[in-house]
């Protein structure tokens, strides 16, 4: 990779007939969707805290993204580019994973994934804003319904609105985190790059993480089974580095709302590892609740690609 991928991906913002964003978009979200199951076994026996999953995992991608750089030769981002790489930075190296390892200590994966299924929406949502769009009113009213969906799943398994806990609470939060990230880095690959763009943010948020693990690990020794260790390493290596080199550069190729919509196939893919490798069971509650978010999702976010269509 070269100072040439990132010419190539800002000439072309839009969609190519192969479709190929979608195909980028769709490989970013299936390495994605080990994440939560994943981050489930790592936090499961108590050896390995959440802030040191939450943390090392970013140091240890950072050390990759660093490498990739120098090797490449790639050139610094330029004056405001630097702060638009630390909203990334602080949506999806500092914010989700953070927010997520704590949560899903107590969490059940196939809980989280049907709260992290309002992330499509949410983030079309973070889209429109850093836009300066306008979608018709469909697109907010199903948005909000589809996040009122999730809110009343979260309620209903937790026993009711006063049964809401704090990891109802953090996954929440790490979804507003992502959708952020999600959105201002789709935008920030068309001009550094795909992987160069979480490469950067990783890089920049880097002596934070440092300083976290650094933190968790005079708290706690970490240890695990080989299997925990096999789960940290793909959270650190996938889903925090190369999974977004698929997922920006789907993003960047665009269009943007029309990319984001292969999320709608993560909360499936996630409860469907949760039940194979974690042995959870599919409950009618859950499943009805993921369908009702991802429904919700995909029509708020279909109602912002019909509205962009129409401008064309």
């Amino acid at each position: 990779m070269s100072n040439n991928d990132s010419a190539t991906i800002r000439a072309t913002p839009v969609l190519s007939p192969s479709g190929t964003g979608l195909w980028w978009g769709l490989l970013g979200v299936a390495a994605f969707s080990f994440t939560v199951p994943f981050t489930r076994v790592a936090v499961e026996s108590g050896g390995m805290s959440p802030l040191f999953i939450g943390s090392a995992r970013a140091v240890i991608a950072a050390l990759l993204a660093a490498a990739a750089l120098v090797i490449t030769k790639q050139r610094l981002p330029r004056g405001i580019q630097w702060s638009r790489v630390a909203v990334v930075a602080g949506g999806v190296v500092v914010g989700f994973p953070v927010l997520t390892s704590f949560a899903l200590t107590t969490a059940p994966a196939s809980h989280g994934a049907v709260v992290i299924a309002v992330l499509p929406a949410a983030t079309a949502v973070m889209a429109v804003i850093r836009g300066h769009e306008r979608p018709p009113m469909a697109f907010w009213i199903m948005a909000a319904v589809g996040a009122a969906a999730a809110v009343v799943f979260a309620a209903f398994q937790g026993g009711g609105l006063s049964g809401l806990h704090w990891s109802d609470l953090l996954l929440f939060g790490a979804v507003v985190a992502a959708a952020i990230g999600y959105a201002e880095g789709g935008l920030l690959a068309r001009e550094l790059g795909a992987w160069q763009t979480v490469s950067w943010a990783l890089v920049l948020s880097a002596p934070l993480m440092i300083a976290l693990t650094g933190i968790s690990i005079a708290r706690q020794a970490p240890s695990g089974t080989a299997t925990e260790w096999a789960a940290f390493a793909y959270l650190a290596v996938v889903s925090m580095f190369l999974g977004f080199f698929a997922w920006y550069r789907g993003l960047a190729i665009g269009p943007m709302a029309q990319v984001s919509q292969v999320q709608l196939a993560q909360p499936v893919m996630t409860i469907s590892w949760a039940a194979l490798f974690l042995h959870e069971q599919l409950t009618w509650p859950t499943v009805l609740g993921g369908i009702a978010v991802v429904a919700c999702a995909g029509v708020a976010v279909r109602s912002r690609l019909g509205q962009t269509a129409t401008k064309r």
